[in-house]
C-alpha cells in the first residue's frame, strides 16, 4: 500500500488546479481529488479522507471566504487531515481564524486547535521546493503562516508594543520565522547561525514578551502569533 501524502486539492481557477495537480504528482503525493466549489470539497473530503486539504480562500459560489468556512469544518469532522488555505491577499484576520489564535484556551489564552493547519498567498506556489516543504511540514502537524502576514504583524506590534520595540534586529528576525512556524534548524539555516544560537535568542525574546515556554512547537507558535495579533489589526 502506498504511503503517499494523499491530497485534495479545491481550486476554482481551472489552470492553477492543474499547475497544483502536475506539481503535486511530481512530488510524490497522491490526488484523491480535485474539485472547484464548495459543495464539491467538502463532499470529496468526506468520501475521500485525504491526509491534507489545499483550498483558495474564496470559491464558488459567494467568492468569499468558503475555503476557510471549509477548512473548519473538515478539521471538526476530522481533526487528523491537514489544511492549508491560499489567498491572493495578505488577510491576517483569516490567517487567525484558521489557527483560533483569538479563542481562549484554559491556559492563558492559547488555542488548543492542533497543529496540521497553514495560511500562504499564492505567490508562495512559483517557489516548488518551499511550497512543497510547507504542506509536509503542515501534514506532518507543523504550521506555516505567509511571510507577508507575520511581517505585517510584527510591524505593527513593533511601533505598538513596548516589548516588542525594545528587541534586536536579530531577535525580531528570530520571532518572525517563530511565528511563520519554523523550526529552530530552518531558523538556524536561514539565519546562518547555530540552533544554540537559535535558542538562546528564543528564551531572551520569550523572557522580554512575558511568555512561557513552550516544547510543543505548535503551541509555540500560536504563543508567538497570539502576542502580536494584540498589536496588529486587519
Amino acid at each position: 500500500m502506498s504511503d503517499a501524502l494523499r491530497v485534495l486539492i479545491a481550486e476554482d481557477e481551472v489552470l492553477l488546479r492543474r499547475g497544483l495537480e502536475l506539481m503535486l504528482l511530481e512530488a510524490g503525493m497522491e490526488i484523491v481529488g480535485s474539485v472547484g466549489d464548495l459543495d464539491a470539497l467538502l463532499a470529496t473530503a468526506e468520501a475521500a479522507r485525504p491526509d491534507l486539504v489545499i483550498t483558495d480562500i474564496r470559491m464558488p459560489p459567494r467568492f468569499a471566504d468558503e475555503g476557510l468556512v471549509a477548512a473548519a469544518a473538515i478539521r471538526a469532522a476530522r481533526p487528523q487531515t491537514a489544511v492549508m488555505v491560499l489567498s491572493q491577499h495578505v488577510q491576517r484576520r483569516y490567517a487567525m481564524e484558521l489557527l483560533g489564535v483569538e479563542d481562549p484556551g484554559p491556559d492563558g489564552g492559547v488555542s488548543r486547535m492542533p497543529g496540521r493547519v497553514g495560511y500562504l498567498l499564492k505567490q508562495r506556489i512559483a517557489d516548488v521546493d518551499a511550497f512543497v516543504g510547507d504542506l509536509r511540514e503542515v501534514a506532518a502537524g507543523g504550521t506555516a503562516i505567509d511571510p507577508e502576514v507575520i511581517d505585517i504583524m510584527v510591524a505593527r506590534a513593533a511601533r505598538s508594543d513596548t516589548a516588542v520595540a525594545r528587541l534586536t534586529e536579530r531577535q525580531l528576525e528570530v520571532l518572525a520565522l517563530v511565528a511563520q512556524g519554523r523550526s529552530n534548524s530552518a531558523i538556524a539555516s536561514s539565519l546562518f547561525i547555530t540552533e544554540k544560537a537559535v535558542v538562546q535568542h528564543i528564551s531572551r525574546i520569550y523572557d522580554a514578551l512575558g511568555l512561557p515556554l513552550a516544547s510543543d512547537a505548535h503551541r509555540r507558535v500560536l504563543a508567538v502569533l497570539r502576542y502580536l495579533s494584540r498589536g496588529a489589526e486587519s
